[in-house]
C-alpha cells in the first residue's frame, strides 16, 4: 500500500514559526484526484466532533466540541478542548492552546500569524467575547483589539480577505449593530462594516440564519445558504447570491427556486454547506432533508453556475437516496462529498428500502465528476457516525473531519489527510 509513514514517537510541543497567511481553501486547486489512503502522521481527537479546519502557513488549526488530543502514535495525550493546532508536513501537536467555553464551529486565517474563531463560546481566555475571537498562534493569546461579540445564537461560517472577515450564523446583531445571520467586519478592530448588510429574512421562521457561505476567490462574490426566505423585499428560499466588490452587499438578480420544494417537516432549512469552484465559475451545495425524491434536492447535491443571471437550474444532481450530506470541497478534478450517506448515484432508492437501480457504495464519503455529477472510482469509505463536518484543501491534499474513528479503513480519530498521489 502507499504509506507516507514519519516515526512521530513522543511528539515534542512546538512554536508557531512566522509565517504569512496562506489563501483561502477555495483558492486552491488539485491536478488530480486525492489518493484513497491516508497519511499515517496526522494526530488524532478523541472525542466528540471536528467542526473546522484552517491553514495558516504550515499550522493546520483546528476546531469542534472535543476535550482532548493524541498525538500520530497515540503514546501522548493532550487537553485540548474545543482548539488545538498541528504541523501540516508532519502531524507535531502545537503548544496552541487557547482557552474557550463552547464549540468552535468556524476558522479563517488572519494576519500576522493570527486565526479567527467563530462558535457557541461566551469567554476566550477568561473574557467575555460570544462567538467570535482573533488569537495569536504563536500563543494562543486573544487580540483585545478586535472587540467583536454576537448578541446572542453562535457563528458558523467565517471567510477573510484581505481587510475584512465576513461571518455568517444564528445572531441578530454584532457588537450592537444588527445584522441578521450575515456580516461583515474589520480585520483588525473587529468593527462591522457600516454599509454590509444583506438585509436576510426569514418571515414565518422560527429564526432567520445562515448555515454557511462562501466568498469566490477574487473577492467579488458571496453566496450563502441558510433558513432565510428574502433579501431586503426579494425572494431568496434558502440561498442567495450577493456582488461583494463594492462596499455594500448588493444582491444579485442570479436565483433559484429549487429549494422552495420543502423536504421532511421540521426543516426551515435543508441546505448544510455551499462552496465556489477554484475558478469561481460554479458552486455546489450539500444537503440533508429526509426525504428523498426525484423531484426535490434533499438529501443531495447540486452544482450551480454564477456566471448567469436570472432563473437558474441545477446543472446536476446527486442523489443519496435518503441519506444527508453536510460537506463540500472542489479541487478542480474532483467534488468531494462528506455526510453519512451510503450510497451515491441513488436517485430511486429510499432511506428504509435500500439502494435503486445504478447505486453505488460510498460510505460516509465520496467524490463526484465536476462536469456530471456522477460518482468517481474513488472510494477510501469512512465509519459514517453523524457524518464528515468539513473539508479543507491544501497543496499536499485533503484533509477532512468528522466524529467517527475510521477513515480509509484505518483508525484517524475525527481528523485525517488524503495526500496528492
Amino acid at each position: 500500500m502507499h504509506r507516507r509513514l514519519l516515526a512521530v514517537a513522543a511528539v515534542a510541543a512546538l512554536a508557531v514559526p512566522a509565517l504569512a497567511v496562506t489563501p483561502a481553501a477555495a483558492d486552491i486547486s488539485h491536478p488530480t484526484v486525492v489518493s484513497a489512503d491516508p497519511v499515517d502522521w496526522t494526530p488524532h481527537v478523541l472525542d466528540g466532533t471536528v467542526w473546522s479546519l484552517a491553514l495558516v502557513g504550515d499550522t493546520v488549526v483546528v476546531g469542534g466540541a472535543f476535550t482532548k488530543v493524541a498525538d500520530s502514535t497515540r503514546r501522548t495525550t493532550y487537553a485540548r478542548k474545543n482548539i488545538f493546532a498541528f504541523g501540516l508536513q508532519d502531524g507535531r501537536i502545537r503548544t496552541f492552546a487557547p482557552e474557550v467555553d463552547g464549540a468552535v464551529y468556524a476558522l479563517a486565517p488572519g494576519p500576522d500569524h493570527s486565526i479567527y474563531m467563530g462558535g457557541a463560546f461566551k469567554t476566550v481566555n477568561g473574557n467575555d467575547q460570544r462567538g467570535l475571537t482573533r488569537v495569536s498562534l504563536l500563543d494562543g493569546g486573544r487580540y483585545p483589539g478586535f472587540a467583536a461579540k454576537v448578541n446572542w445564537g453562535d457563528v458558523r461560517a467565517l471567510v477573510s480577505r484581505g481587510e475584512k472577515v465576513y461571518a455568517g450564523g444564528t445572531f441578530s446583531a454584532i457588537s450592537g449593530v444588527q445584522r441578521v445571520g450575515l456580516a461583515r467586519l474589520d480585520a483588525y478592530t473587529g468593527a462591522v462594516d457600516p454599509a454590509f448588510d444583506a438585509r436576510l429574512a426569514g418571515p414565518g421562521l422560527k429564526r432567520t440564519r445562515v448555515e454557511h457561505f462562501d466568498v469566490s476567490p477574487d473577492g467579488r462574490k458571496l453566496i450563502a445558504v441558510g433558513a432565510f426566505l428574502k433579501s431586503g423585499g426579494a425572494d431568496r428560499t434558502q440561498i442567495a447570491l450577493f456582488d461583494t466588490s463594492g462596499p455594500r452587499a448588493v444582491l444579485s438578480n442570479w436565483y433559484t427556486d429549487a429549494f422552495k420544494p420543502t423536504c421532511m417537516k421540521g426543516f426551515d432549512t435543508y441546505l448544510r454547506q455551499v462552496k465556489f469552484s477554484p475558478d469561481g465559475s460554479y458552486i455546489v451545495v450539500a444537503a440533508t432533508g429526509r426525504a428523498s425524491s426525484a423531484q426535490k434536492l434533499c438529501d443531495a447535491a447540486a452544482r450551480f453556475e454564477t456566471r448567469g443571471s436570472g432563473a437558474q437550474e441545477p446543472t446536476w444532481v446527486q442523489r443519496t437516496g435518503g441519506d444527508s450530506l453536510y460537506a463540500v470541497a472542489i479541487t478542480g478534478p474532483a467534488v468531494y462529498l462528506g455526510g453519512h450517506q451510503r450510497w451515491f448515484d441513488n436517485p430511486y432508492g429510499t432511506d428504509g428500502n435500500g439502494p435503486g437501480p445504478g447505486a453505488v457504495s460510498r460510505p460516509g464519503i465520496g467524490a463526484v465528476n465536476p462536469n456530471t455529477g456522477k460518482a468517481l472510482e474513488w472510494n477510501p469509505t469512512r465509519s459514517r457516525g453523524v457524518g464528515v463536518r468539513t473539508f479543507l484543501t491544501t497543496a499536499n491534499g485533503l484533509l477532512v473531519g468528522s466524529d467517527t474513528d475510521q477513515l480509509g479503513r484505518e483508525f484517524h480519530g475525527r481528523l485525517g489527510m488524503f495526500p496528492l498521489r
